[in-house]
This record gives C-alpha cells, sequence and structure tokens, in this order.
C-alpha cells in the first residue's frame, strides 16, 4: 500500500485532501482510481490514516477516512543521530538508513576533522535534498512521521542541543568494554530521548571527546574494528531498534 505525507489541516474530520506533487504522483505514475485505498499520515502523531479515493480535482485528490490506526511504526523512543559531516554523498545515505531505522531527527555536525565544509548558501540546498531524501525514506519504510534534517550545528552547539536528553553516547576508538556498551543499551526505557554522537572520517578530535564527556555523553566502544562513519550510527540505530521492540 501506498503512503503519503500532509498537513495536519488537510485532515478534514473524515475527509482527507492531498495536494502538491503527489497529486501527480497519484493520478498519473501510480494511475490510482477512485475506490483504492492509500495510507496517509500527518508526519506529527504517528498515527496512520487508512482512507479510500473518492474523486480528484486539477491540483486536489479527495479521499475519505476508512479507519484509523493508533498504534503506529515508531520507536518507543526518541533516537537524534548527531552526524558528524562525511565526504561526498555519504550523507544522503545515512539520513536515508537512519530514517528506515527510527532515528526521531538527524543533526549534521561540523566536526574539527570534517572534510565536507558547507558554505550557508550550499549548507542551505544540501539540507533541502537531505529533508527530501528524509520524507521519501519515511514513506517507503511507513513511517508515522517525517524526521526533520536540521540545519549544520559545530560540535559545541550541539553538545549543548542534547543536554536535557536521558541517554547520549558517543562512539569513540579508544573506548574499551563491550560489557559496558550492552549495559547501557539494555538499560534504555521507553519515553527516553537518545543522543547519538558519530565521529566524521578520522574521528573526533580529543578536545571534542573532552567537551562531550563534561556534557555526560558517554564514551563507548562498538567493537574491536573500526567502523566507517556511515556504518557507526546505523550500526547504533539498529541495537537500539532491536532493544526497544524486541
Amino acid at each position: 500500500m501506498y503512503q503519503f505525507f500532509v498537513e495536519p489541516g488537510q485532515i478534514q474530520g473524515r475527509r482527507i485532501i492531498i495536494t502538491g506533487s503527489d497529486v501527480n504522483h497519484i493520478r498519473n505514475v501510480l494511475r490510482m482510481k477512485p475506490g483504492e485505498e492509500i495510507a496517509v499520515s500527518n508526519g506529527t502523531d504517528g498515527r496512520e490514516y487508512r482512507c479510500g479515493i473518492e474523486s480528484f480535482t486539477e491540483d486536489e485528490v479527495i479521499c475519505s477516512l476508512r479507519f484509523m490506526k493508533e498504534d503506529g511504526v515508531e520507536l518507543p523512543s526518541r533516537i537524534h543521530l548527531f552526524q558528524g559531516l562525511p565526504k561526498a554523498d555519504k550523507m544522503e545515505l545515512i539520513v536515508q538508513k537512519a530514517v528506515e531505522l527510527g532515528a526521531y531527527e538527524v543533526v549534521p555536525v561540523a566536526a574539527r576533522r570534517c572534510v565536507a565544509r558547507l558554505d550557508e548558501k550550499k549548507a542551505l540546498s544540501r539540507i533541502n535534498r537531505w529533508q527530501g531524501i528524509a520524507e521519501a525514506a519515511a514513506k517507503q519504510s511507513r513511517r508515522g512521521i517525517i524526521p526533520q534534517v536540521h540545519p549544520v550545528m559545530n560540535m559545541r552547539e550541539a553538545v549543548a542541543y542534547a543536554h536535557a536528553m536521558e541517554v547520549k553516547l558517543i562512539p569513540y576508538e579508544l573506548a574499551e568494554n563491550m560489557g559496558h556498551t550492552k549495559e547501557i543499551l539494555e538499560a534504555v526505557k521507553p519515553g527516553t530521548d537518545i543522543a547519538v554522537f558519530i565521529g566524521p572520517e578520522g574521528g573526533f578530535e580529543q578536545e571534542e571527546i573532552e567537551l562531550a564527556t563534561a556534557a555526560g555523553i558517554e564514551p563507548v566502544t562498538l567493537g574491536r574494528r573500526i567502523l566507517r562513519t556511515e556504518t557507526a550510527g546505523l550500526t547504533v540505530l539498529s541495537w537500539l531498534m532491536y532493544h526497544l521492540e524486541s
């Protein structure tokens, strides 16, 4: 079944109106007809609205609500991925897979060892593209929300943003004791806000690790092997998804 996102105001009682580029996609690409069923989410409350297509206008798809699913697909905890800016197009893959694995939001972080450097104009363009990838991934994986991709933060801003989150982790190549990592992950309870800091190629500098640990962010090991930046965050997300849904 196909899923689409609408603004909350487009859900009007039992009537749901789809507008924008999805109209052309539904009518001309998918060639859907009145009577066919689609899933709709408003991108904020995690609910899934099952509705049937009633009719088309030039710029709208008019649908009627059939039933609503309260028990959506969202994780019971909110995972905030703080991702050090990687080279080339790796961020696109990271955003896509993080959304599929249940991340609540992605915060690009301009750490000191980041090779990628974005000026203001380029940063805005990249954020818009990454947000579009997040929306497409949310549709594909039937998410109830569209995870937000934040504007780029420096490390100090990112640490401050994560201040109130209950669990804060930073995988670090010099950290030891896999048992300690396991204990931290298994202690995560539903309803917890979790911050996961991932370094860029080359990792975090020692001063950045010290800044993080002073703010209560726990260095952890992900095992004996050094993982690439595009692998490390997805590894932690996979572990947390398994723990929270098992």
